[in-house]
C-alpha cells in the first residue's frame, strides 16, 4: 500500500487563495473599462463584448490544456510556471491594446494563459482539502476569485476617475504578478507531490472517452455550462449597465457605477463561501438548483429595471451577482465527488470547454441583443437592455434540468 501523503502546513488555504485573488483581478479588468474603452476606440456594443467573448475562448483553451498537463506533470509544476506566463500575457494587455483589433488578440491571449491558477488549483484543493470540509475549501477559493474581481473593478473606477482607465488596467496586470509570485510559498505548504499511480497513465484519449461516458459527470458540466452562459454575461456587462442607468452625468459618477458593480462583486464573495459551505450539509444538487432558479429569475427581471434609483439597482445587481455565484464553487465539489482522482484533472478540462464555450459565446450574444433593441427602440429606452438581458436568462434555462439528472445519477461521496 503507498504512503500516505504529507499533511499540508498551516496556512496552505490563506495562501492559495490570496494568490488566485490578486491573479482573479485581470478577469474583469476590461468589463470595468469597457464603457470607457467603447468611446475612445469607437466600437458597438457587439464589438466590445466580442473583446470579453475572446478572453473567454482563449480561457477555455487554457483550461483544457492545463487540466490535461496538470494530470501528466502535476499540478504543481503546471500551478506555478503558468503563473508566471499569464502575467507576462496580463501586462501585455494592459500595456499595449489600443483598439478593438489589438485588444482582441491581446485580452484572448491573456485568457490563453489565465487557466493555470484555476484547473491546477481546483485539483491541490482537492488533494489537500478533506471531503467533509471540501465544499468550503472550495467556496473559500471561489470567493478569494471574487473579492479579486471586485478590488479590481474598485481599482478601475478609482483611477478612471482620478487620472485615466489605462492605469486601472496596468494596476491589475501588476496585482496579477504578485500572485503569481505568491504561488511559491503557498506550494511549499501544500502536501508534496507525489507519482501518479498505475491507474493515472492511461492515455489522455482514454481519460477523455471515460469521462464522456460518465453520466454523473457530464451531467455536472452541463448544468456548469449553462451556469457560465448566466454568469460571464453578468460579469462583462454589469459595469456598463450600470454607467448606462446613471444617465448623463460627469465622468466621476461613471466611476462611481463601476464601484457599484464592485459592491456587487463583493456581495458575491459571501455566496461562494456559504454556497460551498451549505453544500457540505445539505448536498452538491440541492443547492446547485436553488441558486440557479433564483439567478434565472433575476436574468429575466434585471432588463426591466433599468429605471430604477441607481442605489437600488445596485442592490438588485448584489442580489443578482449573490445567487448567480452561489453555486459556483459547489460545481466543482461535485466533479471531485464523482471522478476518479487520477483523471480529475481531464474532468475539469472537459467541463471548462463547455463552461466557458458557452461563456465565450454569452457576452457576444449580449451586445448583438443590445446593438439591436438600441436600434430599434432607441438607445435610451429600457427595451434594449431588457432584451440583452433576457438573451441571459434564455440560454440559461436548461440548467435546473441537467441539475435534477446529476442529482438522480451521482453516486454519494466516498
Amino acid at each position: 500500500m503507498a504512503a500516505q501523503p504529507s499533511l499540508p502546513a498551516p496556512g496552505w488555504l490563506a495562501m492559495l487563495c490570496a494568490s488566485r485573488l490578486l491573479q482573479a483581478m485581470i478577469v474583469t479588468a476590461y468589463a470595468g473599462v469597457l464603457p470607457f474603452t467603447m468611446v475612445d476606440w469607437q466600437m458597438s456594443a457587439a464589438q466590445a463584448g466580442s473583446i470579453q467573448s475572446a478572453w473567454h475562448l482563449g480561457y477555455m483553451s487554457s483550461l483544457f490544456a492545463v487540466g490535461l498537463l496538470a494530470d501528466r506533470f502535476g499540478a504543481h509544476r503546471v500551478f506555478l510556471l503558468g503563473s508566471a506566463v499569464s502575467a507576462i500575457a496580463a501586462l501585455g494587455f494592459a500595456l499595449f491594446a489600443n483598439g478593438h483589433r489589438s485588444a482582441l488578440l491581446l485580452y484572448g491571449l491573456a485568457g490563453l494563459c489565465a487557466g493555470a491558477s484555476y484547473t491546477p488549483g481546483l485539483q491541490l484543493l482537492a488533494r489537500n482539502a478533506e471531503p467533509a470540509v471540501r465544499g468550503r475549501a472550495m467556496g473559500l477559493f471561489l470567493g478569494a476569485s471574487s473579492l479579486g474581481y471586485a478590488l479590481s473593478l474598485a481599482v478601475v473606477a478609482a483611477l478612471a476617475s482620478l487620472s485615466h482607465w489605462r492605469h486601472g488596467l496596468i494596476a491589475a496586470a501588476l496585482c496579477t504578478a504578485v500572485g503569481a509570485l505568491l504561488t511559491v510559498p503557498a506550494l511549499r505548504r501544500m502536501r508534496l507531490p507525489t507519482a501518479p499511480p498505475q491507474a493515472a497513465r492511461e492515455s489522455t484519449l482514454r481519460a477523455l472517452a471515460e469521462t464522456v461516458r460518465d453520466k454523473p459527470a457530464m451531467a455536472g458540466n452541463w448544468a456548469y455550462a449553462f451556469h457560465c452562459w448566466e454568469l460571464m454575461a453578468l460579469w462583462a456587462w454589469l459595469p456598463a449597465y450600470l454607467v448606462a442607468a446613471s444617465g448623463d452625468v460627469p465622468a466621476a459618477w461613471k466611476g462611481a457605477g463601476i464601484a457599484l458593480a464592485a459592491l456587487a462583486h463583493l456581495v458575491s464573495v459571501f455566496g461562494s463561501i456559504a454556497g460551498g459551505a451549505a453544500s457540505d450539509r445539505w448536498g452538491r444538487a440541492r443547492v446547485m438548483m436553488v441558486a440557479t432558479l433564483a439567478s434565472l429569475c433575476m436574468s429575466f427581471a434585471f432588463g426591466w429595471m433599468w429605471s430604477w434609483p441607481l442605489w437600488l439597482l445596485a442592490v438588485a445587481a448584489a442580489l443578482y451577482n449573490l445567487f448567480a455565484i452561489a453555486d459556483s464553487s459547489v460545481y466543482s465539489t461535485a466533479l471531485a465527488d464523482v471522478v476518479a482522482p487520477h483523471r480529475l484533472g481531464v474532468a475539469y478540462s472537459v467541463r471548462s470547454v463547455m463552461g466557458f464555450g458557452a461563456g465565450a459565446i454569452s457576452p457576444w450574444v449580449f451586445g448583438l441583443a443590445l446593438d439591436w433593441g438600441q436600434a430599434r427602440f432607441g438607445v435610451g429606452s429600457t427595451h434594449g437592455w431588457v432584451a440583452a438581458w433576457t438573451t441571459v436568462g434564455l440560454g440559461a434555462l436548461l440548467g435546473p434540468l441537467m441539475i435534477a439528472r446529476f442529482a438522480r445519477l451521482a453516486r454519494p461521496p466516498r
